[in-house]
């Protein structure tokens, strides 16, 4: 049985309905992964878990080992990945409370760690990266969210930022004109490192905001903590589908 992987961003450090078989922390050449890996179960079905901020949710974004982490769940013999995120909403469908299945990514993150191919190669290694998500993974999500009554966004682009610090409205009207329609500070490298190590990955991402110059006001974290709460909670039950599926 195939091993799925859940990568857990803000608001989903761990699974409550996750049967914890153990914990375990894994060496990578990389260094360490964000947290003990925790290996459990959905109704019988095997889960590697592992909150991308840490357990305690303190490691912020542009800190995130993503190489340690991805190496860390395929040495576990994960071959499916599925990504949280919690994300700003830029075009009208990506509306706080909304769940998205995305299906395209532009990365504007920099000074990252974001191949594993540069050092000690035979040759030169490129990655075809023109449907940057695994797409028989993003089908299993839809249906996954068909079965469990919730809804979803089918196809979104992703905007990848640096962070820590929210964006300016200026900011946001430029991802506005490429395209973006959702913006957050985790999608890359992740994305394009779990292509490199041939891993099945796909992104459920929940917007928790709406994007710097959306609504009316600044962006507060009382807002962002209403919709993480509500939205997460939808977000496990489609989790749930996948792993019971």
């Amino acid at each position: 049985m195939a091993i799925l992987g859940i990568i857990g961003g803000s608001g989903l450090t761990r699974l409550k309905a996750l049967q914890i078989d153990r914990q375990e922390m894994v060496t990578t050449p990389y260094g360490e992964p964000s947290a003990p890996l925790t290996f459990g179960h959905f109704d019988g079905s095997p889960i590697v878990f592992l909150p991308r901020h840490g357990g305690a949710h303190t490691i912020p974004p542009h800190r995130v080992n993503y190489r340690a982490n991805l190496w860390a769940l395929r040495e576990a013999g994960v071959e499916r990945v599925i990504g949280m995120a919690a994300v700003g909403g830029i075009t009208p469908a990506m509306q706080p409370g909304v769940l998205c299945v995305t299906d395209q990514v532009i990365d504007y993150t920099w000074g990252r760690d974001h191949t594993l191919f540069e050092a000690d190669l035979d040759s030169v290694t490129h990655i075809d990266f023109t449907e940057p998500y695994c797409e028989s993974l993003r089908q299993t999500l839809l249906d996954a969210a068909r079965r469990a009554g919730v809804s979803v966004v089918d196809g979104g682009t992703y905007a990848a930022t640096q962070g820590p610090r929210l964006e300016s409205s200026a900011e946001i009207r430029r991802l506005e004109r490429d395209g973006c329609d959702l913006v957050g500070m985790t999608g890359m490298p992740e994305t394009a490192l779990a292509r490199e190590l041939g891993l099945c990955y796909a992104c459920l991402a929940l917007s928790v905001n709406w994007a710097a110059g959306k609504s009316e006001g600044p962006i507060t974290m009382a807002e962002i903590e209403h919709h993480l709460e509500s939205g997460m909670a939808e977000a496990r039950k489609v989790l749930a589908a996948v792993a019971c599926g």
